[in-house]
């Protein structure tokens, strides 16, 4: 029998390895089992140069659970190890048998390779009392056994193994015995080794998939193939709308398949739903450095060799290929959604309610793919289905919708329910709205007329429709100087909350005897201020600005102007102004319930009067 130390390379770092190596313990389960899927690995390339005599037969990995006995074992068929084998790559800590193999075996395989640090297999002492190897190798040499408590001690001595391969058997402590629970033992396969290449059995049954949709060439899967990963990966989720399957060998090693997912509601988004994967090993879902930001709201997975990762394998490093990662994945989703756009622009518009999302979304973070989307980003009409590029909307509105400065007016409607009288004004003149009503819209306005010089959004409650592209001074009002100034002093009651400005205008008979708009510049302050926290609370708590137009040429004030009852008159003008402020949501709480007294009451004053007639 062998005894002696464990010869820790550089420093003495072993309990700091059992305790702190991995932020999440479960990920023991991980690394044993990656190490036995590249003792397997191994073996196949051995054996397809020869190295490795004979059939090779089943190469499955399993996991066992003995409560009892209180113990997990993770076993392999694979190359196994000889007494001097696990001397080197067991007792000296950090001394990777994986990179030995790579450097020896360069060019065959190497990317089926899987552990680079030597440190996976430490990872057992976070959960356990005692650690055994027991190993056969696919040599004629004598199986071994090797024990360890998780000291610096350990014991290596010869032992009885029939078949070749590998056993890892744990001892679990007792701080960790959740891992002596077969449901907590198949959530953290499923998590980390669903995908791995080699068959896994845990109590009888494969755990996992060894050749996913993402390891297949594009050319060998068909529609139902992709919808079917899709479900493999989120059951409970409807169809995608399409997906893009990444296959790139140079100038770095990219696999993966991204989905576009349905996004009907603006409250349904959501990220971190793209698994990262390293040769099939789950690594994290955290993977804001390697997929553009705006893209975070696909879904689906991506594998790399090539994306650095620390010893924990949790973390991504910076590292040159990240951004060239980063930069082909977005050309890769730009490219397909101009081909859609090109191939079907119907299906485009059909699905821009989810892709409007993501197209905004990058537009406003990432100014190489708002080159790309300025050819396929589309916003549709306020009042039908028709859909226009910003090219196609200039081109419809130039005549109309130009203002002084010579910037081309965007018109746009936040809800077309609540706006449609000012959507029906601005119609009525010409004018084309456009809806912008999504989470993102409010920002996206904001950062595109940064973008486009030659553009200015207006929403189109912002003004009267004859001041929506510029302001018009004149007024060809009926009313005398004195009879307006007598309306402008019945209407500049100011209401709680609010800061009323109010103006007496000329217009049409036909349209309302007053209207109530939301000034374009303070509106989006407030807008911002409400989704930008404390940073933002000085706008946010200021008065709404509201601008009161009335209308001076509505045969209503003609009948006003000339009743007798003051306090009549008043009400009325009142009910007026609330009739405008309600159009835009800003008639709440006490100001409604007295609305709505005071609306009864003049209906209850004209019933009497028309009695008494």
């Amino acid at each position: 029998m062998q005894k002696g130390s464990i010869r820790v390379q550089t420093e003495n770092i072993f309990p700091i390895i059992k305790k702190f190596l991995y932020s999440e313990h479960d990920i023991f389960l991980r690394e044993l089992i990656s190490n036995a899927v590249d003792a397997t690995q191994k073996l196949k390339t051995l054996s397809s140069i020869g190295e490795a005599k004979g059939e090779i037969g089943d190469l499955s990995i399993s996991v066992t659970l003995d409560a009892t006995a209180k113990t997990l074992t993770i076993s392999d068929k694979g190359v196994g190890m000889t007494s001097e084998e696990v001397d080197k790559y067991i007792n000296q800590v950090a001394f990777s048998g994986a990179e030995e193999f790579l450097n020896k075996y360069k060019g065959q395989n190497e990317n089926n390779i899987i552990g680079h640090f030597g440190l996976g297999f430490y990872s057992s002492f976070m959960v356990s009392d005692k650690v055994e190897i027991i190993t056969k190798s696919f040599k004629d040499s004598p199986a071994v056994k090797w024990e360890c408590d998780g000291s610096p001690e350990y014991q290596l001595e010869e032992t009885t193994k029939n078949e070749r391969g590998t056993d890892i058997v744990l001892f679990i402590n007792e701080e960790s015995k959740e891992f002596l629970e077969a449901e907590r033992i198949k959530s953290v396969l499923n998590r980390f080794c669903r995908f791995l290449p080699v068959p896994i059995f845990f109590e009888g049954e494969q755990i996992n998939n060894p050749t996913p949709a993402w390891t297949r060439k594009p050319s060998e899967l068909s529609t139902e193939d992709y919808q079917n990963f899709y479900k493999e990966l989120y059951p409970y989720n409807e169809a995608p709308l399409f997906w893009i399957h990444l296959n790139v060998d140079y100038p770095f090693n990219l696999t993966g398949i991204l989905y576009f997912p349905r996004i009907k509601q603006s409250f349904e988004i959501q990220k971190d739903k793209i698994q990262l994967y390293s040769n099939q090993v789950f690594v994290t879902d955290e993977v804001k450095d390697i997929v553009p930001e705006f893209l975070m709201l696909l879904q689906g997975v991506i594998d790399s060799p090539d994306i650095p990762l620390n010893v924990s394998r949790s973390y991504l490093q910076g590292d040159p290929n990240v951004r060239k990662i980063n930069n082909h994945i977005t050309k890769k989703v730009a490219d397909k959604l101009e081909e859609i756009f090109n191939k079907d622009r119907k299906e485009f518009e059909e699905k821009w309610e989810s892709l409007g999302l993501f197209v905004k979304y990058g537009m406003m973070t990432d100014d190489k793919f708002l080159e790309k989307a300025e050819k396929f980003h589309v916003m549709q009409d306020a009042t039908d289905n028709h859909f226009y590029t910003l090219e196609e909307y200039k081109a419809s509105t130039s005549a109309l919708q130009k203002n002084k400065e010579g910037k081309q007016v965007i018109l746009y409607a936040t809800d077309n329910i609540q706006q449609d009288a000012f959507i029906k004004g601005a119609t009525n003149k010409g004018y084309k709205v456009v809806k912008l009503e999504t989470i993102v819209d409010a920002a996206f306005i904001n950062q595109m007329e940064m973008k486009w010089s030659d553009v200015h959004f207006v929403r189109v409650d912002a003004d009267i429709a004859d001041n929506l592209i510029d302001k018009q001074e004149s007024s060809d009002s009926v009313l005398n100087k004195e009879q307006e100034e007598q309306l402008r002093k019945l209407f500049e009651q100011q209401p709680a909350g609010l800061h009323l400005t109010v103006e007496v205008k000329g217009l049409s008979p036909e349209a309302p005897p007053v209207v109530a708009t939301r000034p374009e510049f303070m509106r989006r302050m407030k807008d911002m201020a409400a989704v930008s926290g404390p940073m933002g609370s000085f706008y946010a708590n200021m008065p709404d600005e509201v601008t009161l137009t009335i209308n001076g040429n509505h045969s209503i004030y003609q009948q006003i102007l000339t009743q007798n009852d003051s306090g009549t008159q008043e009400k009325l003008v009142r009910n007026l102004a609330d009739l405008a402020l309600l159009s835009q949501g800003l008639l709440k709480g006490a100001a409604l319930t007295t609305f709505i007294e005071r609306s009864v009451d003049l209906m209850a004053k004209k019933e009497v009067a028309g009695t008494e007639v």
